[in-house]
């Protein structure tokens, strides 16, 4: 056994498993709107599932590494698209004097 998990990322790790998670917690906020706080967690709950169960089965902490990060980089992701939107869309309410 390896003291530390030897990670391999691929085309499942930026193209499929965050987006999957983004779609999943956008199904959960329909279904659940009053849990709006906990978005971070599930999604980071998701990513350890779709990592430790579908990907990397294999290595446990590999799965939980990689869970970690397939959580976080959905969340950011989301975050960074969100606030694009809405500064683009109040890019003419800030203009005061032009």
């Amino acid at each position: 056994m390896e003291i530390f998990p030897i990670i391999h990322t691929n085309f499942w790790d930026a193209l499929i498993a965050i987006p999957a998670i983004i779609v999943l917690i956008e199904i959960f906020k329909v279904f659940f709107p009053y849990f709006r706080s906990w978005e971070p967690t599930i999604a980071i709950v998701l990513g350890f599932l779709l990592s430790i169960c579908m990907v990397h089965g294999d290595s446990l902490w590999t799965g939980v590494i990689m869970g970690v990060f397939y959580g976080v980089a959905a969340v950011g992701a989301y975050s960074s698209f969100i606030n694009a939107v809405r500064t683009y869309r109040n890019k003419d309410s800030n203009r005061r004097f032009h």
